[in-house]
């Protein structure tokens, strides 16, 4: 079973066109009609439904592409590494974060390593917590920078800041920091909220906020990005809560940190173990940094 094999299994599986395909994989149709029927014989399984008009995947064609996509991007990244140590290259290193963590401590974060490390390629990706998960699993991104994550058993995993919570209203509005005593203030307010799907975990302390002072808030307006809900906030379309550690630099908007409650915004580092056999030094420095 050889690997170009595999992969020209997976682009008919997106295709699911022969002549496309044969295309995309620059081999001739028969070639690639021969290895599909090869590799289904040597697997025992049939991958694909044939007729004179479509091809189609059967379901046990489905679940193979969704397993072997994973595995072939595990393999393209183990070999990207070993090629990077055998020409002695410093590599890459690949990391999902979200908007807290770029408004508070990242850039000098990216910037202490570029000095330490010069030759070292550092890639930023803002993802959502949900997407970070399964980023860091296929490999698709190196270290994952995220609120109060749902840690999975085979991540590495360090808090990097806890903080407060804040409300984050219109400059305008009635309440500050003088008059302001509890979220149960809040229970007529509008809010512009995260939807559960992209966090579970984050969303859910954000949740028993809500829970704690009595009521359930009325949203109307779900975004996964903490731009846009800040940006709506200044629109005066609603308010929202955010980690405060990522609110500097906005203005038009008034800023009520949440120190009087137990719930605490987690900012936390994750890795596969893998991670510090390829970069321990950076790791260390990671592990080590003084975040702010």
């Amino acid at each position: 079973m050889e690997i170009q094999t595999l992969r020209n299994f997976l682009i008919l599986s997106e295709t699911l066109n022969f002549t496309k395909a044969s295309e995309k994989s620059f081999i001739v149709q028969s070639a690639l009609s021969k290895q599909i029927k090869q590799l289904e014989e040597e697997m025992a399984v049939t991958l694909f439904k044939r007729d004179k008009r479509n091809v189609q995947l059967t379901p046990a064609g489905r679940y193979f592409r969704q397993e072997l996509m994973k595995t072939i991007n595990q393999f393209d990244y183990a070999l990207g590494r070993a090629q990077q140590l055998h020409k002695g290259e410093a590599g890459e290193i690949r990391i999902g974060y979200t908007h807290s963590a770029m408004q508070s401590f990242l850039p000098k974060l990216i910037y202490t390593l570029k000095q330490r490390y010069p030759d070292l390629k550092t890639i930023l990706l803002e993802m959502t917590n949900t997407r970070q998960d399964s980023a860091l699993k296929n490999r698709e991104i190196d270290l994952s920078i995220s609120p109060n994550p749902i840690i999975s058993p085979e991540f590495e995993s360090k808090i990097l800041i806890e903080g407060n919570f804040a409300v984050v209203l219109p400059v305008n509005h009635p309440l500050d920091q003088s008059n302001f005593e509890s979220v149960s203030q809040l229970s007529q307010e509008a809010f512009v909220l995260p939807p559960k799907t992209e966090g579970t975990l984050y969303v859910g302390v954000i949740e028993s906020i809500f829970t704690d002072a009595g009521f359930s808030p009325k949203i109307i307006h779900e975004t996964p990005y903490a731009n846009t809900g800040i940006r709506l906030v200044q629109g005066r379309v609603g308010i929202t809560i955010e980690p405060a550690y990522g609110l500097y630099g906005y203005s038009d908007i008034k800023i009520i940190e949440l120190d009087n409650i137990d719930q605490k915004a987690k900012l936390t580092l994750l890795w596969l173990p893998e991670f510090e056999l390829e970069f321990p030094e950076v790791l260390n420095l990671l592990k080590n940094y003084k975040f702010k």
